[in-house]
């Protein structure tokens, strides 16, 4: 798989999704200063892909937070379906508490399937979290702290996200070009 595909594809997904729907308010300050760090796993297996979380975590706790804030680590070619994933996000955890970095840093989840529990697969409500890709995305809990305070309502994101979800519909988010393929070996 194509690396630079892989990243522009989540790029697009971030400036026209992410920060063009304003599903995460915090997103374009990270953004426009390029502290985003992009990892595109070439892991075939949950193992490999452990293990490159791992260097990520350890990486991430490491760099100054001005220079990286925030990692997607996309991982295209491993835990395509959904709920191998979503039980992956378990390993994940473990993983954090392993290197005693809980408080210190988080995972989001997005995949291409995403579903919250108690939805229909089709619901739009799930398309809050659906990237081009499986990917983990690891934050830094201070930073989360830093946009909470400077957002006062931040409780309130996933619910005006649904509103948003709603009101753009399955026809809307397809009409942004960004819902690809879920099978591994289309690049972009």
């Amino acid at each position: 798989m194509k690396t630079e595909a892989v990243i522009v594809a989540t790029r697009m997904w971030l400036e026209q999704a992410v920060i063009g729907l304003n599903l995460c308010p915090f997103a374009k300050a990270v953004y426009v200063k390029e502290q985003i760090r992009y990892v595109v796993s070439q892991a075939q297996d949950p193992g490999a892909l452990l293990d490159e979380l791992k260097r990520e975590l350890v990486f991430l706790a490491q760099a100054a937070p001005e220079a990286v804030d925030t990692t997607l680590l996309i991982h295209p070619q491993v835990l395509t379906e959904f709920l191998e994933y979503n039980e992956f996000l378990s390993v994940a955890d473990a993983a954090i508490e392993g290197f005693g970095l809980e408080g210190v840093l988080q995972i989001a989840s997005f995949h291409p399937a995403y579903q919250f529990a108690g939805t229909a697969a089709d619901d739009i409500t799930n398309y809050t979290n659906r990237s081009p890709y499986p990917m983990l995305h690891l934050l830094r809990e201070a930073s989360i702290d830093r946009a909470v305070a400077a957002f006062p309502e931040a409780e309130e994101i996933y619910q005006k996200n649904i509103k948003t979800m709603r009101r753009l519909g399955v026809a809307g988010w397809e009409a942004l070009g960004l819902q690809k393929p879920r099978n591994p070996e289309i690049v972009p």
